[in-house]
């Protein structure tokens, strides 16, 4: 849109709207005023500016009483501010008149340093914009005089009403704005005008009158921005920001010293004069100030928070460091110091840069820098100690901040005994952890974990390594992960020697320092790692390392115990086997865990010193990892000592043990160069299996030979089983010496030992005929929709097979087939000589021997040994599966045993005990129906009905009872079971009867899935007869009369009647489903086989016109429409 240019033209324009606005003072007018400055170029508006503020100035003069005041003054300021933002203010009067205009729109009549009750947000940000837009427009020599001592008063009330508004209001608008205009008003002001021009700065005289009036108003300004930088944190970082711009270049302005060189002194009564004497007060009250607004920024959460406190830092050293002192350069310093290790790549980089510059004076800034370090090294132990975690997070940041800027001068800090010890007793105090927790020594490892480990190795040689820490004194994670850098610093810049050889000795003298120590001993080796391998600090990083690993694998360090002390472990009596089995006595104390425990420890340990041991070894295990990661592949040769008890505590029954073993032994083959765990086993196998036999052969001495051995062959390959072969030999000699005092441990390395050979020699094919990776233990077996074409497809060709043996075709072909198969057998048997039998492969010979030994742990009196056993039995038929030759023979050794369990033994070890018979099912097939028909399908039929009422009665709590998972444990494996035996009638009869009840809506929904599963399974066995069972509870179709086309049935046999046609209706036509159950012209079979046993047709009720199978016993039988659409058989019921 075009704008007016020519002056006259603008003032006959807007002198009606003028001239009315003053007559008639209303929103309307204001804002046609408004709309009209707005058509006006700046040139012709900054010749009118007198002109046109008058009316607007007029307005904000009328008395409060005046309608709508408020709204007519928003649009009043809204206007003026269009206009002050266009044009320049070349009059002070005007400059002043509308300052104080302005400020009294705000301020409270009684107190004008206040602001006013009431004012709504809106006019407080459109009259603090206009401020901004006034005091920009002020140009040449009229903002100066705003500095004058004659205007003090009036800019002190200013300057009150924009700190009252800044720190009272809620509106973040509204306080960017005071502190904008506050900024401004000092002559601060570093924002650019419209098309990038920049504010003109003012100079060193004006600069220096403006020092000499904001001196005045100094304490209250820092005072309060100081509140209000420390005040609610969720007045967001933009206020914070703000605020601490206002405070340190105010602070600049007055206590620079660029002005103090030539200032003169003031004659005036209200100007304050600096003199040396107020300069050294004011700088230690700004040290107060500035200490407490370190402390609550240094740690805040928004980065640029953050970095404008490094700005602060920067800018009143750069200004201010004369005239501020020693009192106020220490707070500065360290907050420079603590930004170094910021997590901001930006907060860090804007540091250097300060600290460069800071460091251009040389040799003194490095005097400054460890004088500082000392005085922290002192005072450290106090403050960590006594301080909360935002203190101590501060404090060891700048302390960090101190290492990293010295560099290779800590050195000297450390040589001093006295400040080493103040350091080293400062991490142990806050470093001590916290062991009250009662999970930590509850939570118990197993195999799962070993097996989930295995896999590969991982990516980063420490990922996974570390244990999450509670500690004593703190609970923030930042804490600790800068105690660990200023440990690793320590160790990248200090002395190796003399920090190992310290923490070392703090290591052996207490045990109250011993984890702390262990920590930072770990953290120092990974810090001297970085140096590199040259030179001689690579030979003092392998001596560390050396000295570190030997003392955390001695044996009062390293067998600790870990759980409380079980009674079929504790005799050290019970683990001493000689060759003729006699118990030799030791004083040797063995622990839960099978390791040798020290004399600390006894059966009465607390949780807490348990706690603390488990920790302790975590620790060490950490160690071992960080001396690898340390050394890379130099470790190699460190592994023949070290790489035995890492695998002692990997089968440790302390979960947390257990996992930091592990976590360990992926560390060291990531370090040494190993692909993979596994090929660290692989190829370090010779002598860990050696040190295994011999302390197989002297368990006394080496109680966790077993567990050793776990592990290894949870993290093999088959290529190991040659040299397991000799080992297992002494694990079952070992077992056979000592039943009963060594089950519990060598039941483990058994269970390992066949979850390795299932791994490496999987069956190719389950019994069913799916691949055995295919099928899931116990499940619900498959959904009758995947196997339908399969199904229907073999159902037609045995209907058609068995048809034509009926009528008599294909039977000779048959008999010539086998006739002439016979004389080849017989040829082959002549020739073949002598039967030698075939020698069995390893891992078939090795299961043998381990299914022998657990047929006669089968009755232990332990459950939890009974339980380990049933879980090894489980696994060796699972190897056993491919040799069934070796397989039945064994199963009908096992028997027995394993009878007992199922049928008389505690819940668990029955659930156990069936999920064996399921696996023995799949694997044995037809051997077990007998047996199972005879001796378990009673009992479990029982079982299931007895506990049918409990469960359809049950609350919600019933499903994490132990009746519960015994009953869905059985109904899961029962369907797959029954098909995989081929069980007969009777028998298929009773498991139908026990699993009906749990088709009820009363029931669990997982109990009706796992009935339901049974029934699939069954329907797969004999489906004509299920439907008709089923039919009996509920027919989904209405019965219709039979088509008329269908020949009427004429039954046969001696109950038939002659085999005369039926009296009734009932017809069928040929269909497989009713093959081998009714009898036409196309089937000789004179009799009916049903589900509930023979029925014939002499069984017909009379209430039905004719039928050939009504169960006995039984009332209301309907046949509908097979399913299947196989065949169609109706019963009619007599009205």
């Amino acid at each position: 849109m075009t704008q007016i240019d020519n002056p006259k033209i603008a003032f006959a324009y807007l002198r009606p709207a003028c001239v009315l606005l003053t007559r008639e003072p209303t929103v309307a007018n204001v804002e046609t005023l408004g709309g009209q400055l707005r058509e006006l170029d700046d040139a012709t508006l900054q010749q009118l500016q007198e002109y046109v503020l008058f009316p607007l100035r007029f307005v904000l003069r009328l008395p409060a009483a005046t309608p709508h005041r408020e709204r007519l003054t928003q649009s009043v300021v809204e206007a003026m501010s269009h206009v002050l933002e266009s044009t320049c203010v070349r009059s002070w009067d005007t400059l002043r008149e509308l300052l104080s205009e302005l400020c009294l729109c705000l301020a409270s009549p009684r107190d004008p340093g206040r602001p006013a009750p009431g004012v709504s947000e809106e006019l407080q940000g459109a009259v603090l914009r206009c401020l901004s837009a006034l005091l920009h427009a002020a140009y040449g020599d009229v903002l100066p005089r705003l500095y004058e001592p004659a205007t003090l008063p009036g800019l002190g009330a200013a300057v009150s009403l924009l700190l009252a508004l800044g720190e009272g209001e809620q509106s973040r608008e509204v306080q960017l704005g005071a502190l904008g205009v506050l900024l401004t008003l000092g002559g601060q002001c570093d924002c650019g005008r419209g098309g990038g021009e920049e504010h003109p700065a003012l100079g060193e005289e004006e600069r220096r009158a403006a020092g000499s009036a904001m001196a005045s108003f100094l304490p209250g300004i820092t005072v309060a921005l100081t509140r209000l930088v420390a005040g609610d944190p969720r007045q967001g970082h933009a206020v914070t920001v703000r605020a601490i711009k206002v405070w340190y270049r105010t602070v600049a302005l007055v206590m620079g010293d660029a002005q103090l060189r030539g200032a003169a002194p003031g004659g005036e009564a209200l100007v304050v004069v600096r003199s040396p004497d107020w300069l050294q007060g004011a700088a230690g009250q700004l040290a107060l100030l500035l200490k407490r607004l370190i402390s609550c920024t240094a740690a805040h959460r928004h980065w640029r928070v953050r970095l404008e406190l490094v700005a602060l830092a920067d800018h009143l050293l750069e200004h201010c460091g004369r005239s501020l002192g020693g009192e106020c350069m220490g707070p500065l310093l360290e907050a420079l110091v603590g930004a170094v290790n910021d997590e901001e790549p930006r907060v860090r980089e804007r540091c250097e840069e300060a600290l460069r510059a800071a460091s251009d004076p040389g040799q003194t800034f490095v005097e400054v820098l460890s004088e500082n370090l000392h005085g922290l090294a002192t005072s450290l132990p106090r403050l960590l100690r006594a301080a909360d975690d935002h203190r101590k997070l501060l404090a060891l940041n700048v302390f960090l901040g101190y290492l990293k800027l010295l560099g290779p001068l800590v050195g000297r800090a450390l040589n001093s005994a006295a400040h080493l010890q103040r350091i080293s007793m400062a991490l142990m105090q806050v470093l001590e952890l916290d062991v009250r927790d009662v999970r930590i020594v509850e939570e118990r490892s197993s195999a799962a974990v070993m097996e989930t480990t295995s896999g590969g190795a991982s990516e980063d040689p420490l990922a996974g390594h570390a244990q999450r820490k509670h500690f004593l004194y703190f609970r923030d994670e930042k804490i600790f992960s800068v105690l660990m850098e200023i440990c690793r610093t320590l160790g990248y810049y200090g002395n190796t020697y003399l920090l190992v050889d310290h923490f070392l000795d703090l290591y052996r003298e207490s045990s109250a320092y011993r984890k702390q120590a262990a920590m930072v001993l770990n953290e120092t080796l990974r810090g001297a790692a970085g140096v590199g391998g040259d030179g001689g600090k690579g030979e003092s990083v392998r001596a560390a390392v050396v000295a570190v690993i030997e003392e955390y694998t001695s044996e009062r360090n390293w067998n600790l115990a870990t759980t409380p002390q079980h009674p079929e472990l504790l005799s050290p009596s019970r683990l001493s086997i000689s060759p003729g089995g006699i118990c030799s006595s030791s004083l040797l104390q063995v622990v839960s865990s099978s390791s040798s425990s020290s004399s600390s420890c006894s059966s009465s340990s607390s949780v807490h010193q348990l706690n603390s041991n488990i920790w302790q070894l975590c620790i060490q295990l950490e160690g071992v990892a960080c001396g690898a990661h340390a050394l890379g592949p130099a470790f190699r040769p460190l592994l023949m000592t070290s790489l035995y008890p890492v695998l002692e505590k990997a089968g440790d029954e302390a979960l947390l043990v257990s996992r930091a073993a592990l976590a360990c032994v992926h560390g060291v083959a990531g370090a040494c160069g190993y692909a993979s765990p596994r090929q660290l086993i692989a190829d370090n196998s010779d002598y860990l299996l050696n040190d295994v036999s011999l302390n197989l052969r002297r368990l006394q001495h080496g109680p966790q030979a077993p567990r050793v051995l776990a592990v290894i062959l949870a993290h093999s390959d088959p290529g190991l089983l040659p040299l397991v072969g000799d080992m297992v030999g002494d694990v079952l000699l070992a077992l056979d010496l000592s039943y009963d005092h060594t089950a519990a441990l060598f039941c483990a390395v058994l269970h390992s030992l066949m979850k390795a050979l299932v791994r490496w020699f999987p069956p190719s094919r389950d019994p069913l005929g799916a691949p055995a990776s295919g099928r899931e233990q116990g499940g619900p077996g498959p959904r009758p929709e995947d196997m339908t074409a399969l199904d229907v497809r073999q159902f037609l060709l045995d209907h058609s097979r068995q048809r034509e043996l009926a009528q008599g075709i294909g039977a000779e072909e048959e008999e010539e087939e086998e006739e002439e198969e016979q004389p080849g057998k017989d040829l082959c048997s002549v020739n073949t000589g002598p039967d030698v039998k075939k020698e069995l492969p390893a891992h078939i010979v090795i299961t043998k021997e381990v299914m022998q030994r657990c047929t006669h742990l089968l009755s232990d009196p332990s459950l939890r040994i009974r339980l380990k056993v049933l879980d090894i039995l489980e696994l060796c038929v699972c190897v056993l599966r491919e040799a069934e030759d070796e397989l039945l023979p064994m199963v009908h050794h096992c028997w027995p045993a394993l009878l007992r369990r199922l049928t008389d033994d505690d819940p668990l070890a029955v659930l156990r005990g069936f999920k064996v018979l399921c696996t023995l099912g799949e694997a044995c097939g037809d051997f077990l129906r007998g047996r199972v028909s005879k001796e378990v399908l009673p009992r479990l039929g029982a079982s299931l009905a007895r506990q049918a009422p409990v469960s359809a009665r049950a609350g919600p709590v019933y499903t994490h009872t132990l009746a519960y998972k015994l009953q869905l444990a059985v109904l899961q494996g029962l369907g797959s079971l029954c098909l995989r035996l081929d069980l007969g009638e009777a028998d298929l009869d009773a498991v139908f009867d026990a699993c009906l009840p749990y088709l009820s809506c009363r029931q669990p929904i997982s109990l009706q899935e796992a009935c339901l599963s049974v029934f699939r399974h069954l329907i797969q066995v004999d489906p004509d007869a299920f439907w008709l069972t089923l039919s009996q509870l509920h027919a989904a179709l209405p019965h219709a009369p039979p088509p008329p086309h269908l020949q009427p049935l004429r039954p046969g046999g001696p109950g038939a009647g002659g085999g005369g046609p039926l009296p009734g209706p009932v017809h069928t036509q040929p269909g497989p489903a009713a093959e081998g159950r009714l009898r036409g012209p196309w089937l000789p079979e004179p009799r009916v086989s049903g589900m509930m046993g023979r029925w014939t047709t002499n069984q017909m009720r009379p209430d039905v016109d004719a039928c050939w199978a009504v169960p006995s016993g039984r009332h209301g039988t309907y046949w509908s429409n097979w399913c299947g659409g196989t065949s169609a058989v109706v019963l009619k019921t007599r009205q």
